[in-house]
């Protein structure tokens, strides 16, 4: 069983920044190397979407509380991953159990990738809240994933 959860203190407005979620003015989610998350429609029961190769559904939204998204990819994660709010606290957990490959790829690629882009999102939330903090550092290893992941993209040519 893998759980995962990080938090943050935020301030006042947590989970109003959960309700960003996916939407144009996503006031959480980082930028910069990691993919953006994107669902079909508004952040709502149903929506389906995901970022780079992690796939999820929304299966319940609580606005200015909660967003849980139930995993559909990569193959091997059986869970969610939510955002919940709690007066000026901030958290994201993940609750799974891993199956075939992902018993390795999870410890060796996904959960260091995840770990550093949940704590640059905990970071955005801080700046957008106005709450004391300090900033988060991307290892090496992490880094280092970042350049192959960018090294292995395919090359669109027209």
């Amino acid at each position: 069983m893998v759980l995962n959860v990080h938090a943050r203190t935020v301030g006042d407005g947590a989970g109003a920044l959960i309700d960003t979620l996916s939407g144009p003015d996503d006031r959480l989610w980082p930028g910069g190397p990691w993919p953006p998350m994107r669902l079909d429609g508004p952040l709502g029961v149903g929506a389906a979407g995901g970022h780079g190769p992690i796939r999820y559904t929304v299966a319940e939204y609580e606005p200015g509380r909660r967003a849980r998204f139930r995993f559909t990819g990569p193959r091997g994660f059986h869970g969610f991953h939510e955002f919940t709010a709690d007066g000026p606290h901030l958290r994201h957990r993940i609750a799974m159990t891993v199956t075939g490959l992902a018993r390795l790829s999870w410890p060796l690629v996904f959960r260091p990738l995840h770990d550093a882009l949940l704590e640059e999102s905990l970071d955005r939330a801080c700046e957008t809240t106005g709450a004391p903090y300090s900033p988060a550092r991307r290892s090496l290893y992490v880094r280092l994933l970042l350049a192959v992941g960018r090294s292995s993209r395919p090359v669109v040519r027209v």
